[in-house]
């Protein structure tokens, strides 16, 4: 009986390619924001939310941490994009609430407070559990030459310092 082995064989190969169907990550998690979430300036490996999925893999973590982030959003961007940028099944949100409020602000464009306080709303009315993007003075020593983005070495930082949060978030 080769022949059903071999179609047993090939039915099993054919169920591992196929994209989801093996993913068993136990927590989908997303960061939405502007570009320090984006990771304006660094390679997609270098941003702080690919860093943050690295160090969890290493801990025996089995996530996966989508990078939902937009160079130049606003509060109010984030808001409009939420429900497809955090899709159903994810469980936390990393939230940058200072960068899409401080371009809103140099844009002169709404009220960053009451957008904020939406996109909190309706991430908890979905029972999505939120960690605010971990930001610090620190974060100053750790910038390109524009002032604004972070290096790769700010990026790490950011995800260094979110990783307990995260990891403990985790079930």
């Amino acid at each position: 009986m080769i022949f059903p082995k071999r179609l047993v064989l090939v039915l099993v190969l054919l169920a591992a390619s196929l994209p989801g169907l093996t993913d068993t990550a136990s927590a989908q998690i997303v960061a939405i924001g502007a570009s320090n979430v984006a990771g304006r300036g660094v390679s997609s490996s270098d941003a702080w939310p690919a860093q943050l999925e690295s160090m969890l893999a290493a801990k025996g973590r089995n996530v996966h941490v989508t990078n939902a982030g937009i160079s130049g959003d606003t509060n109010a961007g984030m808001l409009a994009r939420l429900d497809s940028a955090v899709p159903e099944g994810t469980k936390i949100v990393l939230l940058d609430e200072y960068g899409g409020g401080w371009n809103a602000r140099r844009k002169g464009q709404g009220d960053q407070t009451a957008e904020l306080a939406a996109i909190k709303a309706r991430l908890r009315g979905r029972g999505i559990r939120i960690i605010p993007m971990w930001w610090n003075g620190a974060l100053r020593n750790y910038l390109q030459p524009d002032g604004i983005h972070f290096t790769p070495e700010g990026h790490r930082l950011v995800a260094t310092k979110m990783l307990p949060s995260v990891s403990g978030a985790i079930r």
